[in-house]
């Protein structure tokens, strides 16, 4: 016989008086839930049973009675539910499954109602990556009272990082180019390799320049000099300056100091200066042979996009109008050799000093271009008779042609931060965290997976790690191979959520089709050219016992 319920009204809770009748709940504790406990944990007692089933249509953790509901409980009595048939758990198994398929079918729409806002109704850049973000943003549950700060926090950072550095490189290279330094110094590459190699001096000028600068800052120095020898040799755009971006993202991406490969190096306890001798064997033939390989390719060849207007002299100046060789190399590198230094200083010596902090704020990438910007404007200004009205002309045109490209990286970036908030990232290290597949190979895929869906090569490159870290002990494998393989996955298909994607796209006058055709399939197959030589340097290592 069994107590009756106290409040049969109740429909919630699917749990069945079990005390049997007579036993009385112990002194100091009501009747019910409480007296169950105590009588449990008596010595020969039977423990209390099992929860109830779910109902029909629920999954097993929702049926769950939750614990603000323990004391309510007590009062309430129900029949048990039946259990599910294989039926109704096989179906309710499928809709799971598909509701746990749905970031990744959300990335894919978002991309390519972006590139039907840009190419079929001719929307902004800006307007079209803002509105994308914020319908991402409500269909991945992310608060509306949130979603400013989301987008905020977004263009905040991407604008943080980049507008110095682009704002003051796109001024160095006004002044210069305006003084005719740039003309020299690509009138010289030309006496050197001729008009036939071109776009070798091109490889090797971004290589060496490209080992301890950001992809950003480097562009950004370069492409003036890029502009000048297409305006001088009179050949496409891209035929000179595609070589130069695809041998900056190869730098960019697969070699420390750059942050992406020394996070994971740190992440892998990886030493950096083997990670760095073992990158340049992957890198420098990978990367060249992209940067030489693609402008010949019929797809690319077919473009001709002009340089944009405002971000590079039409002037041609005789040879008596040019600075000096010397001037025009010295300020060029100046900024290469202030960053690098820095690089080189933090990787080489430990320790907090005044000394440190000192070189490292002088190599930052703000300061260097600062520094160097008040170098070049007396150095390309008063110093060989310009008026300090004509420079400042020089750094206004370079602000006014920067501002759309430095809203359209913005919009980039808050684009990147819905999708992280959305928690794309988790899902995806989710799902892969059982794969059972080589660890490299499992490391550059997820990699991969992750840049393909948020457009960040940090978030991809230390999610990816993190996943991967646990298989690398016992495993054989190489740390520093460990690191390059996450760091070329992270180069894979930038598209429309990478803001290097739009760099690239805005500063070589592309349209967003031509830029996926272009960057996207370059980047691709880097990133699988690097898994190839990574492989092989494993390969390698273990065979020599290294």
């Amino acid at each position: 016989m069994r107590h009756r319920c106290r409040n049969p009204q109740a429909q919630e809770i699917d749990h069945a008086c079990s005390r049997p009748a007579g036993r009385a709940a112990p002194l100091g504790q009501p009747d019910g839930v409480a007296g169950r406990r105590a009588v449990s944990r008596r010595a020969g007692r039977r423990p209390p049973p099992p929860p109830p089933p779910p109902r029909r249509g629920t999954s097993r953790n929702t049926a769950r009675t939750p614990p603000s509901t323990a004391a309510s409980a007590s009062q309430q009595c129900l029949p048990a539910v039946p259990r599910p048939s294989a039926r109704e758990v096989r179906l309710l198994h499928s809709t799971v499954q598909r509701g746990a398929d749905m970031p990744l079918v959300v990335v894919a729409i978002s991309v390519l109602v972006l590139l039907l806002l840009m190419t079929r109704l001719k929307l902004n850049g800006f307007a079209a990556l803002l509105l994308v973000a914020v319908g991402v943003a409500l269909v991945q549950g992310i608060p509306v009272k949130d979603i400013p700060n989301v987008l905020s926090d977004g263009i905040g950072g991407q604008i943080g990082d980049t507008m110095l550095t682009i704002g003051l490189g796109a001024m160095v290279g006004r002044v210069m180019g305006d003084s005719g330094a740039a003309q020299r110094i690509a009138s010289r590459l030309l006496d050197a390799f001729g008009p036939r190699w071109v776009q070798v001096a091109m490889v090797v000028t971004s290589m060496l320049i490209g080992v301890t600068m950001f992809y950003e800052v480097a562009f950004i120095i370069i492409v003036p000099i890029a502009f000048t020898l297409v305006r001088v040799t009179g050949a496409k755009l891209l035929w000179v300056g595609l070589p130069m971006s695809i041998a900056l993202s190869t730098m960019h991406s697969f070699l420390p100091p750059h942050p992406g490969p020394t996070a994971v190096a740190a992440t892998f306890h990886a030493s950096v200066g083997l990670t760095l001798f073992y990158g340049l064997f992957i890198a420098v033939p990978v990367g060249a042979l992209i940067a030489l390989l693609w402008p010949r390719l019929p797809f690319v060849k077919a473009m001709n996009p002009a340089i944009p207007s405002g971000l590079v002299s039409e002037r041609e100046f005789t040879d008596e109008e040019m600075p000096g060789l010397g001037w025009s190399l010295s300020v060029a590198l100046f900024p290469v050799v202030l960053i690098a230094g820095a690089s080189v200083t933090d990787m080489a010596v430990s320790g907090e000093s005044p000394l440190l902090h000192t070189v490292a704020f002088i190599g930052s990438a703000p300061i260097a271009l600062l520094l160097t910007l008040i170098l070049a404007i007396w150095a390309f200004g008063p110093r060989i008779g310009r008026s300090m009205s004509d420079v400042s002309a020089s750094c206004t045109s370079a602000a006014q042609a920067m501002a759309m490209i430095l809203l359209v990286i913005g919009a980039g970036g808050a684009f990147k931060n819905v999708l992280v908030e959305g928690g794309i990232s988790d899902y995806i290290k989710d799902v892969t965290h059982s794969w059972s597949i080589s660890p490299l190979v499992l490391a550059w895929l997820i990699a991969v997976i992750l840049r393909v869906a948020l457009g960040s090569a940090t978030v991809a490159v230390v999610t990816a790690s993190g996943v991967v870290l646990p298989l690398l002990a016992g495993s054989g494998v190489s740390p520093e191979m460990m690191v390059l393989a996450v760091s070329c996955g992270s180069i894979a298909f930038s598209h429309v959520n990478d803001p290097g994607f739009w760099l690239f796209k805005e500063y070589f006058n592309l349209s967003v089709v031509q830029a996926i055709k272009v960057r996207t399939s370059y980047t691709t197959v880097l990133a699988v050219l690097g898994l190839g030589g990574v492989l092989a340097g494993q390969w390698t290592i273990s065979t020599l016992g290294l």
